[in-house]
């Protein structure tokens, strides 16, 4: 089996980071646009699509910067990850994803993520 690759996508973003982050950590906002059903119990969250549920610890994070997850099925040292900057030029929000794919399969998840996060804006009013 190959070695997952990590890899970084960047979206600006027109909300606070403060707005954002909710999206981001808790089980209501993560329903709002990342998966049908989210429940969150001892920082682990269970996410639901079309009947299927997987489990990711949330190993850390930090109000309106980053939130990090580790799905139940992944090794250890494997992520996603949910960062909150400010381009310090525009005063922009970005949100930045940062997950592992095989080096194949970068573009299929890359263009998921893009498909979630234009849900996530349709959530934002963006």
């Amino acid at each position: 089996m190959s070695k997952k690759q990590l890899f970084t996508l960047e979206y600006p973003v027109r909300c606070s980071p403060s707005i954002l982050y909710d999206f981001l950590s808790t089980p209501a906002g993560l329903q709002e646009w990342f998966a049908d059903k989210v429940d969150e119990r001892d920082n682990v969250f269970s996410f639901s699509w079309n009947g299927s549920t997987d489990k990711a610890e949330k190993l850390e994070s930090e109000e309106a910067k980053f939130v990090r997850f580790h799905w139940s099925h992944a090794p250890k040292d494997e992520f996603f990850e949910f960062r909150i900057e400010k381009s310090e030029v525009t005063n922009q929000t970005i949100l930045i994803i940062k997950d592992f794919a095989d080096k194949k399969e970068i573009k299929d998840q890359s263009q998921l993520w893009a498909s979630q996060v234009k849900d996530l804006f349709y959530r934002l009013g963006n």
